[in-house]
């Protein structure tokens, strides 16, 4: 048993169930496992430099009091500068996650590689969550070869499972022709979501849900066969993902595809892009690759992955190499590692 202070600068909170959930399903999971966690966290988008202050405060005052074994962190900048002064304030092991947007902001933002260099040098193991996103952080900081070790997120297979497609489209009145389409996520440029409905204006026919929010909303807003369904719970995800035929992310790029994971696991077919992690995963057998920057491509996928089983039982067998239980047993070894060096 480890006593474990998590930092994420995302988490799911009451005003915001959707914010970091996939931190949260690892940190059940290590719970599970036996393990005590300490929560130095951040539960809401907005807050700016006053909400990244406050997290730091909370992560140096639980390293005083908590005592932890191993410090456990989710993304580089802030969270990871918040737990690297924790772990040496405590004098333990440090283990850095990055997730993707982290990453892109070592090169993307003035100051902020110097702040990950800063992070990361105190880490005993940084950990990506797909190899693509491995070998960008490799690329920004190759002193990293010999610390960085690939494990996703994992999916919550009891969460996400076979379910009938009908009864849960009744359930939250989602009626139409199909097939019926759903992307899940931010509604903004990096997702892809306005080529995404020009793809599916172009196939003529279905429903096109979209499960999140974001500032690309008003130009989605309106467009026939499409609905907005707004920002919701991890569990109202799992009902809108069962209702389904095929999950939709044809991001521009996608570090990991969290979404697209949970889809598979649930037996749905995916659209995916070919851009960062999902052609690690997604399987022709589960699903279709697209050029996120061609709506003909785009349009092909939709049409080709509703052709799919259904339900997709080859998309439930890959997902299910993903368990977050067994991605949780992976991450305790890397920070058993870490307490250890710490004590040596």
């Amino acid at each position: 048993m480890m006593r474990i202070l998590l930092v994420s600068s995302m988490f799911p909170g009451r005003e915001e169930p959707d914010y970091g959930v996939f931190v949260k399903q690892i940190a059940d999971a290590l719970e599970a496992r036996g393990h005590v966690i300490s929560y130095a966290v951040s539960d809401r988008r907005s807050g700016g430099l006053g909400k990244h202050a406050r997290l730091a405060g909370t992560a140096v005052r639980a390293a005083r009091v908590f005592r932890p074994d191993v410090v456990y962190a989710h993304y580089l900048v802030p969270a990871g500068l918040a737990a690297a002064a924790a772990a040496r304030l405590a004098g333990t092991g440090l283990v850095l996650t990055a997730h993707g947007r982290d990453v892109r902001n070592v090169d993307g933002m003035r100051g902020v590689r110097r702040l990950t260099a800063l992070a990361v040098g105190r880490a005993n193991t940084v950990v990506a969550v797909s190899d693509y996103l491995r070998r960008e952080l490799l690329r920004e900081l190759p002193s990293l070869k010999d610390r960085i070790q690939v494990i996703d997120s994992g999916v919550d297979l009891n969460r996400f499972r076979g379910r009938d497609a009908m009864e849960s489209r009744e359930q939250l009145g989602w009626d139409g022709e199909g097939p019926f389409y759903l992307c899940v996520g931010r509604l903004d440029e990096r997702k892809n979501v306005l080529r995404l409905a020009d793809a599916f204006e172009r196939l003529g026919r279905g429903s096109l849900a979209f499960v999140g929010d974001g500032p690309l909303r008003p130009a989605l807003d309106g467009r026939p066969g499409v609905r907005l369904a707004g920002r919701l719970s991890h569990d109202e995800v799992a009902t809108w993902i069962s209702a389904c035929n095929c999950l939709c992310q044809p991001s521009l790029v996608e570090p990991f595809g969290q979404a697209l994971l949970e889809a598979m696991a649930s037996e749905r077919s995916v659209v995916a892009t070919k851009v960062g992690g999902p052609p690690e995963f997604v399987t022709p057998e589960s699903g279709v690759l697209v050029d996120p920057l061609s709506v003909e491509s785009i349009t092909d996928g939709l049409r080709r992955a509703a052709e799919l089983p259904r339900p997709n039982r080859a998309a439930r067998a890959a997902a299910s190499t993903h368990d977050v239980r067994l991605q949780a047993e992976r991450v305790e070894a890397v920070l058993e590692r870490a307490a250890a060096e710490s004590d040596g």
